[in-house]
């Protein structure tokens, strides 16, 4: 989506440990214009998937799967990183590793929101391993729900974790592919 790419060579900045900062856009302070952009493209990759509900992992996914739900006109299910006491015992959980963070977490879904009947779309900022994507994948077939894909604002494609999900069969489309990070700056695929 050239949009986003243009968005992320005017204001991202690559830090060291392949880190791309975009919070002043997408994950931090959020311009609705374009992440509204980045959900009507979601939902023409998308759109004859019958996609009737979106799922994401808390924070920074948020803000594109609200966009991507008000397209599709479906409800947006966020995994939390902690059990909070308002939340049911009733859970769907897995562990996740961050790369960003460098931890791992026990995400967790009520089990209210997910079911057999979804058709799941994955949304997410960032693919760099796909360890967030198979723990948001592991967690809707444990509903017994069906994943059709996975939409990504920006995947870094040098790190391997787009490859491996689509050689597992999982269709990954990313709105913004970057081949190469370096202090120099970055190259899109």
């Amino acid at each position: 989506m050239e949009l986003l790419e243009q968005r992320i060579l005017k204001d991202g900045k690559v830090l060291p440990g392949g880190i791309l900062k975009v919070d002043s856009f997408l994950n931090h302070q959020m311009d609705p214009e374009l992440l509204y952009e980045m959900g009507r493209e979601l939902g023409r990759l998308f759109a004859d998937s019958g996609v009737n509900k979106i799922l994401t992992i808390e924070a920074s996914g948020i803000a594109i799967a609200v966009m991507a739900g008000l397209v599709f006109r479906c409800p947006v299910v966020f995994a939390k990183k902690s059990k909070t006491k308002n939340i049911s015992d009733s859970l769907y959980q897995v562990q996740v590793e961050s790369f960003t963070h460098g931890n791992t977490n026990t995400v967790v879904v009520s089990k209210e929101y997910l079911s057999a009947e979804d058709r799941i779309l994955i949304v997410d900022d960032f693919l760099a391993t796909g360890a967030a994507l198979v723990g948001l994948k592991n967690l809707a077939e444990q509903a017994g729900a069906q994943v059709v894909g996975a939409g990504i604002a920006v995947e870094k494609v040098f790190q391997g974790g787009g490859d491996k999900l689509r050689s597992q069969g999982l269709r990954v489309e990313s709105l913004a592919r970057i081949a190469e990070m370096s202090d120099d700056g970055l190259r899109f695929c």
